[in-house]
């Protein structure tokens, strides 16, 4: 379980950076217009979207660690599933990425024995 919950959580980071770049952060920078059209806001813009990307890749890491602790495995379920819940509720269903995000958590819960 907790090699699948680790695939789709890369899966989905992968997805997050790319996508991500090509549908919402390059049309916003194009608009080059309020806090974007400093170079400040762009950096932190870009930086903030891609290190969620990175941090799900550390989380997909933790899981598959040797030795893990099963609490801190079951937080980490925890708190993706929770993120899957939220935003299907958030977009009412039309974001790609809350199946995801709830699978990836359900299955470290499950693996984790929680």
């Amino acid at each position: 379980m907790l090699w699948l919950s680790a695939a789709i959580m890369l899966l989905t980071a992968g997805v997050h950076s790319v996508l991500g770049e090509r549908r919402l952060i390059g049309p916003i920078l194009a608009m080059n217009s309020g806090v974007v059209a400093k170079p400040l806001g762009r950096n932190v813009l870009r930086f903030a979207w891609h290190i969620t990307s990175l941090l799900m890749i550390l989380s997909a890491l933790t899981l598959l660690w040797p030795g893990t602790d099963r609490t801190l495995i079951a937080i980490i379920g925890g708190a993706w599933l929770t993120a899957g819940i939220v935003d299907a509720v958030m977009t009412r269903g039309r974001h790609i990425g809350w199946p995801a995000l709830a699978a990836a958590g359900l299955l470290a819960l499950t693996g984790a024995g929680a």
